[in-house]
């Protein structure tokens, strides 16, 4: 009994430790990117209509190609994968810096980076929820600091990315991205992870079948999918290259990057009260924590006093952040582990797919309906959201999977075993 008490709090392992740091340089850097690439899209003169096509494209390629990273690292391993990606991506946003440096990029340059960047971040993503087991043994804390982490880093990166915009240039902003990518890459390396067994029999085809079916035999998961679909739509899609246009409109380049840091801090308090709180039905409790979201878009449109738009952000970033870890948790522990970055690519795939859209027409339908009708309606549609995330039966009832932990079956490191296994596939549907 001693040892399984013990297990849970064993966090801050030497795996641990680097995995954190790994992510939260990577997200710094993320985060700074809408910052530069709005402030340099628009000061280019490609418009509101530049800024959607190029994060259209990035998310584009990355919807189009993330289920095939699932089934990669599902096949092999995540860990080489992700270093792979961070090596890519280092070299993509070194070489848009040096280009913003020397000259004016034209426009395929900047999407072609773009979908190269996607791709790469296809072959990143799955691996991030399918090495918390393998570095973490309490996942729902794993996940919990993880999320203040990247909300840290959410409230530190456009702060930044606003100050260097404002007193530098955009390029020096992609600049330090890739250098994020390098230190990320060089932790994954260092990482000593246990042997990873699996069976490569399966041809790609028969993986990706496989990945499907775990998938939509749980219709809590294919329903949190299809409610993402809608706010990709209308909110993921048109909000940053729409709400970047507003705020820099009414309060300068900085404002931006101010409102996105607030959304941050607000995403540290969501993480450290997830961390805390383990509701018995977490899917229903961060569907209630969704009702904060649509602030966002509503201090967007309304944009009053600066102070005022990064309150609205921030608060919209606590229920962002609580349903994340919730989210996050419920795969990890519903999911069979030997199945999980497939199952992860999938449903990552499912829900950005829509946003790609919402980027593409933000700049025509924001020349047909207004800025600010725009962002009212992506409120309005967020709200709808988080109607349906508690109404929905298989949702709002799917149970927290009491895992047991057991020191004898972790590591030396506190690091989880190669084959632990999740509950029977579809056991949650």
């Amino acid at each position: 009994m001693a040892l399984s008490a013990v297990a849970p709090s064993r966090l801050w392992t030497s795996n641990f430790n680097l995995y954190f740091t790994a992510r939260t340089m990577s997200v710094l850097g993320d985060t700074m990117i809408p910052v530069a690439m709005a402030v340099a899209m628009l000061s280019l003169g490609y418009g509101v209509s530049g800024v959607g096509f190029a994060l259209a494209a990035w998310m584009g390629a990355f919807a189009l190609f993330v289920v095939f990273g699932g089934v990669f690292a599902d096949r092999f391993h995540p860990r080489p994968l992700m270093i792979g990606a961070d090596a890519v991506r280092c070299l993509i946003q070194g070489s848009l810096a040096a280009y913003l440096w020397l000259g004016h990029p034209p426009l395929w340059f900047i999407i072609g980076g773009a979908l190269l960047g996607g791709i790469a971040t296809a072959m990143f993503q799955p691996g991030v929820s399918g090495l918390v087991p393998q570095v973490a043994a309490d996942r729902h804390k794993a996940n919990g600091v993880l999320r203040v982490s990247q909300g840290m880093s959410q409230m530190a990166g456009p702060a930044v990315a606003g100050i260097l915009v404002a007193t530098t240039s955009a390029a020096t902003v992609f600049a330090v991205d890739a250098a994020t990518f390098a230190v990320s890459g060089l932790c994954l390396v260092a990482l000593r992870l246990p042997r990873f067994e699996v069976d490569r029999s399966a041809s790609t085809l028969a993986n990706l079948r496989t990945g499907w079916d775990e998938f939509r035999s749980r219709s809590w998961l294919w329903g949190v999918i299809l409610i993402w679909w809608v706010l990709g739509v209308f909110v993921w899609g048109p909000i940053t290259p729409v709400g970047a246009v507003s705020i820099i409109d009414a309060h300068g380049k900085a404002a931006f990057g101010y409102a996105e840091s607030a959304f941050g801090a607000g995403c540290v308090l969501g993480g450290l009260a997830a961390i805390r709180i383990r509701p018995a039905r977490p899917l229903f409790a961060g569907g209630l924590a969704m009702f904060l979201f649509p602030m966002m878009p509503l201090a967007a449109a309304l944009v009053p006093a600066l102070p005022l738009v990064m309150l609205g952000y921030a608060v919209s970033g606590v229920g962002w952040a609580f349903w994340g870890v919730q989210w996050a948790t419920a795969v990890q522990t519903q999911i069979p582990e030997d199945r999980l970055n497939r199952v992860t690519a999938y449903e990552i795939a499912g829900s950005i797919l829509a946003a790609p859209f919402g980027q593409a027409v933000a700049g025509p339908a924001s020349a047909v309906f207004g800025i600010h009708r725009l962002l009212f309606a992506g409120a309005l549609m967020g709200t709808c959201c988080a109607i349906a995330l508690i109404v929905v039966r298989p949702i709002r009832r799917l149970p927290r999977y009491r895992r047991p932990y057991n020191a004898m079956a972790m590591g030396n490191d506190g690091s989880a075993p190669p084959h632990p296994r999740g509950p029977p596939a579809g056991g949650a549907g």
